[in-house]
Parts: structure tokens; sequence; C-alpha cells
């Protein structure tokens, strides 16, 4: 049995990567003021095709989709932003005193698509959504998070990529505009540009097939057709960007994948070498109009992203070590019925005094158990035999330094504690 394609175990050595970037991302999202929120994995599929959109590939390709036994249709979450606007409708987040609501989310995603590296079927996602704000500000203040979530870690080859999708109005107009400009070379795109013609041009545009077609090169740019408030809240999002000291390129044919994004649209991507063909980080923006799509009130929104896979990629690439203590505080060394006994005392009291602390369970020797203390990188080694237990006492070895002092039984705790 092998574990289904797309996936994979994350084994001891590799989970500790994962658990210093996590606890990294949380602990700078408390400096933002951002909760979490945990949401189901599963979701009613009328969901995300109201929210994600009908003609996105995620929901026409790519979502892990199945009948329950109650003939309900599930999926499988493909994205984290639609649940969290869900939960927000549903329990009324909207009516809680201080507004905006920022929350922060850690979890699986599931979508079917080709295994690459830095992109499998089941992926971990970090991400935030600040509801009810339509301040440029907290536009800013998101990308800020998300660049600095990278920078904390240790990265340094970032790019910020930003544009504007404008509002309803300016992208009806360039919606036309997609259309009128491919019209006429329609049958030389790929099928899936063919139908997303008259249904979601602008994906066209983030179309990986098509991207050398020349009619690429002259599309025409939404910041042509953007009205003038959407001309002045993009302004008003990159003079915060400018004033936070915030490097970023302005891309006219960034799109994001899902219906429901407007106004700013960002992505950050690694400029490491050897990267990949596939650059992209992180990516985000508003989706000011999707509450309501989901039955709540008026409520603006942004947010963004990232895979903690693809992180933890970029960290290789850069040659970024996370430092990680992989030492042990203490293994305990024990020969004799008696002395295993006492060990195991031993042990459970340091436990419970938060000290991290093994011993050996397949009967060795002296020398297998401190063969098996250094392999572990214990810093201590407690010692104990036949003549420590008639002194009431156990022998603390100093690993580091080879300095060995015994200590009474009932200061042990202690004198480990104020040792470490």
């Amino acid at each position: 049995m092998k574990a289904p394609r797309g996936t994979q175990d994350l084994l001891p050595g590799v989970t500790e990567q994962w658990q210093y970037v996590e606890e990294k991302l949380k602990e700078l999202t408390k400096n933002y003021h951002y909760k979490e929120i945990r949401t189901p994995i599963f979701e009613h599929t009328e969901l995300f095709q109201r929210s994600v959109g009908d003609t996105t590939d995620i929901v026409q390709k790519e979502m892990y989709t199945f009948t329950d036994k109650g003939d309900r249709s599930i999926t499988l979450r493909p994205e984290g932003t639609a649940s969290v606007a869900r939960s927000y409708v549903e329990h009324k987040l909207f009516g809680l005193p201080n507004q905006p609501t920022k929350l922060f989310y850690v979890g699986p995603m599931f979508r079917y698509e080709r295994p690459q590296q830095g992109r499998m079927r089941q992926f971990v996602q970090f991400g935030v959504e600040v509801l009810g704000s339509a301040d440029p500000a907290i536009d800013a203040e998101v990308m800020s998070l998300a660049m600095n979530a990278y920078r904390s870690l240790g990265l340094k080859s970032l790019k910020l990529v930003i544009n504007s999708l404008g509002d309803k109005e300016s992208r009806e107009k360039h919606r036309q505009a997609l259309v009128d400009h491919f019209s006429p070379v329609v049958d030389e795109l790929c099928n899936d540009c063919q139908s997303r013609l008259h249904t979601n041009p602008l994906r066209i545009l983030d179309c990986k097939k098509d991207r050398d077609h020349p009619k690429m090169k002259d599309a025409p740019s939404i910041l042509d057709y953007l009205n003038d408030y959407s001309k002045e809240y993009f302004e008003k999002v990159k003079a915060y960007l400018d004033a936070m000291n915030i490097p970023y390129e302005v891309d006219p044919n960034l799109v994001r994948g899902l219906d429901y994004y407007n106004h700013t649209a960002f992505e950050i991507m690694s400029d490491a070498e050897g990267f990949g063909a596939i650059t992209t980080l992180s990516g985000g923006g508003r989706y000011n109009g999707l509450v309501q799509e989901l039955g709540g009130p008026e409520t603006p929104g942004i947010g963004f992203a990232l895979s903690i896979e693809r992180l933890l990629m970029a960290l290789e690439k850069e040659g970024v070590e996370l430092p990680i203590d992989d030492q042990l505080d203490c293994f305990v060394v024990s020969l004799g019925d008696e002395a295993n006994l006492k060990a195991a005392a031993v042990v459970n009291e340091l436990r419970q005094a938060g000290v991290q602390v093994d011993k050996d369970y397949q009967g060795k020797k002296f020398k297998g158990q401190f063969k098996s203390a250094d392999r572990l990188k214990a810093k201590y080694v407690l010692v104990l035999g036949d003549d420590e237990l008639a002194n009431n006492q156990i022998s603390v070895k100093n690993m580091e330094t080879g300095d060995q002092e015994a200590v009474s039984f009932d200061q042990l705790t202690t004198y480990i504690k104020g040792k470490l």
C-alpha cells in the first residue's frame, strides 16, 4: 500500500520544520492582531460553485466532490476564503463590536491537479482574511503581512506584483474589450480558452498554454478601463505601500483564478535560482461582494493564502536553515529490575515538570543505552544502577563537558531545571 498520488507522509525530521514554520506564522499574525479560525475540511459543493465560480478551473476540473449517504453533494475544500466567508455569515461575525474582523487559518486543502514539485493534491495553506473594511490601508497591511511572513523566515529573493481588477463597472468594460480582442482568433486558442471567451475571458490572460500567442501581447489592459473610483483606490493602495517602504511591481496582466476577486490583486514570487518555472509563492486580493453572494450583508473583504509546501521549497532553494532544536534534554540509563522501576518514576516526574526526557525500552545494556543517548543528542544522561539506588541518588552526566555529579532524588527536578 502506498499513499495516494499527490499526497505525502511528513515524517519525523520533516514535521519539525513544518511545526517551526507554522508557529512563526502564527506569532506574526498575533503582531498584526489576527485571530485564528478553523473551518470544516469539507463543505456543501454549492458554497464553492457560488463563491469561487462555475467557470473557474477549480470548480470545473479540480474539486474533490462526492455524494454522501444523505444524497448531499459534498466537496473537500479547495481553498480557504469561501469557508471563512460562509462562517462569517453563519455566525454573524459582522455584528461583533470590533471591526474589521481579522482572521487567519492553517490547514489542508484539496485540488485534483497534476502533482509537481511544490504542488500536491493535498496541500497545506496558511491564509488571512479581513472582512468589514474598504480602506486601501488594509490592502497594504495584508500585503505587508504576506511579505513579512516570508522575510521573518529568512527569505530574501522576493518580488511583490500587484494589479487592480477594478470594480464591477470597470470589469464589465474590460470583459467586453477582451471578448472583442480574442474573438477573431478564438479558433487558435486552446479548448479551455475557447470556452472561457464568453464566460470568463479574464482567465484567458492567465492561460499557460496560450501565453505565447501573439494576441496575448497586445491584449486590453484592465488599467485602461478603470473608472475614476477604481483608479483612485489603486493609487491609494500604492501610496500606502510606498509609505511602508514595500517595493512592488505593477503587472496589468496579473489576474487571479477565482471569480470573487475585484480591485486589488497581488502575488508574491520567488526570484531564487533554480526555483522552477512556476515562481508564485502566494497570492490574494480584494473580494468585495463575496459575503453578499453567500447571504450576508454588504461587506468588503481582502485576504491571501500561501502554500506551506512552496514556502519550504523556497527556503531550501535559498539555503535557509531553520533553527530547529532537535536535542533531547535528558536520557535516563538504568540497569536491573529495581533500577528500571525507579527510572520510570524519574522519567515521569521530570516530564510533569516540563523536561523533555526519554529512556530505553528495548532492554539494552549500559553501553547500548549510552549510544541511544548519543543518537538522540541528549544534553544530560542520568545513570541509575545498584550503587545509585543504595545511596538514594542518581548520577547526572553533562554530555557536552563530560562532567558528572551525584544528585539526590528529591533534588533532581530542581537541579535539572536549573541546568536547562
